[in-house]
């Protein structure tokens, strides 16, 4: 193709997005009295490492043909690379605390004082009419619920959000059980008893995630029945420690040769670097993987094969979806609630401020999308999923969320995004098209040039003080203001 043709589309495709960004409507969606559904998928500890998201190693077909007719955020970053707290924004759209208990603890405040919070993004939904069911992993405990094997009904994670709360435990008894279970019913105990991974030949559903997704196929067929439309909320488990799947979903992995893991080392001097706990407290026969490489490649090959279970009980969704005829009227979200470090910084899982911990993928798909399949590199964060659900839906758009609307990127792929800002209990960060910007508690500062091809491996803050003012300024504004 000459030049000039590849300007002549180029420009096209861009006046496309033009077109798109003045429309005072979102393509596709109706703005009628008949409401979209909503299918939001949770998939736990998921890298953005996807063959639609650039990386050829892994098997992720269903995920890759929702990225395909939809809008894949490549450049997507959470509020903080634990769970708990990570799926906090994503349920509330805005800050809140950095640790696992954030939503009970709101859920807490909100059992002495209904005022206490605005609504939660299915309790918005549920508001204006939807009906809200969750299944599986959702909020931090699957199902919802406390107590000490998380399954107390009169102690709610979120009291305001659903209509109905699905964890089938099966064999292993509770949700406590399921949330770190292996093959056939094997239950955590005493992490130091049970294998860091495992691959066990059978059908899906001798891993928790196999009869959790056939409940959220039941509970989207019972919702296609009602004339309601709905809000489904499918949490996915894998890839989670300890990492577990049928070993069918190994097998493709198991004479492949990966890729050498970036920057491997211990970074120098002061980060947000630790020394991977919740990996290292399982069983390891006595092996780890920062000295031992056939190890950590055994330990990527057991991801991998996680990511490729996930991504087939994604496809078993949409599939239903499809059979349902639900596609033309559904939104769908699929999001990460953070990324994990495999070998990167010398670090086995999430909680540090890398870029391995904070990013992960983002996909929504609607009906009437303009430019399907065309990704976006555009920076955003998790708290703009909230906004972004209620104007695709046609709801009242919130005043209390602390996120944006995503509707320029949805219109047109090639549209700029914002700063992302994150936090651990111990720092904080902010993310721009070239720069990350860390603050510790004690006013420490990390800061590191995305456009160089050190990139969080040197610290330049002592030598662009201007610019490390200028970030610190905007990212204590940001949390600031909210």
């Amino acid at each position: 193709m000459i030049p000039y043709q590849i300007t002549m589309i180029r420009l096209t495709f861009l006046l496309s997005c033009l077109l798109h960004l003045l429309s005072p409507a979102l393509p596709g969606i109706s703005q009628g009295a008949e409401r979209p559904n909503v299918l939001l998928i949770c998939v736990d500890d998921l890298r953005p490492e996807l063959r639609s998201f650039g990386v050829d190693h892994i098997l992720s077909p269903n995920i890759d043909r929702l990225a395909e007719t939809g809008r894949a955020f490549h450049r997507h970053y959470v509020q903080a690379p634990t769970c708990g707290a990570s799926r906090y924004t994503l349920l509330t759209g805005r800050y809140g605390g950095a640790d696992n208990g954030a939503l009970f603890q709101r859920g807490n405040a909100l059992s002495k004082d209904p005022s206490a919070f605005p609504p939660s993004l299915p309790g918005w939904f549920r508001q204006n009419g939807y009906s809200t069911v969750s299944v599986g992993k959702v909020s931090h405990h699957p199902g919802g619920w406390g107590g000490s094997d998380w399954n107390d009904l009169d102690i709610l994670e979120m009291p305001d959000a659903w209509d109905s709360r699905f964890l089938p435990a099966g064999a292993w008894l509770h949700p406590r059980g399921w949330m770190h279970g292996l093959a056939n019913g094997e239950i955590r105990f005493r992490a130091e008893d049970m294998d860091v991974f495992q691959s066990t030949p059978g059908p899906d559903c001798i891993y928790p995630d196999g009869p959790n997704t056939e409940t959220a196929m039941e509970q989207l067929t019972q919702l296609a029945k009602d004339k309601k439309p709905f809000f489904l909320a499918f949490g996915i488990l894998r890839p989670h420690l300890p990492l577990g799947a049928p070993a069918k979903y190994m097998e493709p992995y198991k004479n492949i040769e990966l890729p050498a893991i970036p920057h491997p080392n211990k970074p120098e001097g002061r980060t947000t670097w630790h020394g991977s706990g919740e990996f290292y407290k399982y069983n390891r026969w006595g092996k780890d993987p920062n000295k031992d490489s056939e190890f950590a490649d055994e330990v990527r090959k057991h991801y991998a094969a996680c990511v490729s279970f996930a991504d087939a009980q994604v496809g078993r969704i949409l599939d239903r979806l499809d059979q349902l005829k639900l596609s033309d009227n559904t939104i769908v979200v699929l999001w990460g609630d953070h990324g994990w470090h495999l070998g990167e910084r010398a670090i086995w899982g999430k909680h540090a401020l890398f870029e391995e911990s904070l990013r992960s993928p983002l996909i929504i798909r609607y009906p009437g999308m303009p430019n399907p399949g065309s990704s976006s590199q555009a920076v955003v964060e998790t708290l703009d999923i909230f906004p972004t659900l209620a104007e695709l839906a046609g709801l009242p758009q919130p005043d209390f969320v602390h996120g944006s609307t995503l509707t320029p990127q949805l219109k047109c792929p090639e549209a700029a995004g914002h700063p992302a800002v994150s936090y651990t209990g111990g720092a904080k960060t902010i993310r721009t098209e070239s720069y990350r910007l860390i603050e510790h508690r004690d006013g420490y500062l990390e800061l590191y040039d995305h456009s160089s091809p050190e990139g969080e491996s040197n610290n330049v803050a002592s030598s662009h003080p201007k610019l490390t003012e200028s970030l610190l300024s905007q990212l204590n504004s940001k949390m600031n203001a909210n």
